[in-house]
């Protein structure tokens, strides 16, 4: 998103957004990622990937999951291990 956000973005910017689609699709359908290389335009893939965390602070541990690597093991039908 920072990409699209403009110069000066920050997370107040970005949680709306996050928080628009947490409540379309709601933590089961949702997966983190990022459009890294392009992101380094605008920002570190920290710089990028830290607000997510930060947003997602708020999420149950278990949602947390989901979000960041659940549900794409899940949907890709990944094996671990």
């Amino acid at each position: 998103m920072v990409t699209e956000a403009g110069t000066g973005w920050d997370i107040g910017r970005l949680r709306p957004y996050m928080d628009t689609v947490l409540e379309a699709f709601g933590p089961e359908r949702l997966m983190s990622g990022s459009d890294w290389p392009v992101c380094l335009f605008d920002a570190s893939y920290p710089e990028v990937f830290d607000p997510v965390r930060e947003w997602a602070d708020e999420l149950s541990d278990s949602e947390q999951a989901q979000i960041f690597g659940g549900n794409a093991i899940s949907f890709y039908n990944l094996q671990l291990g």
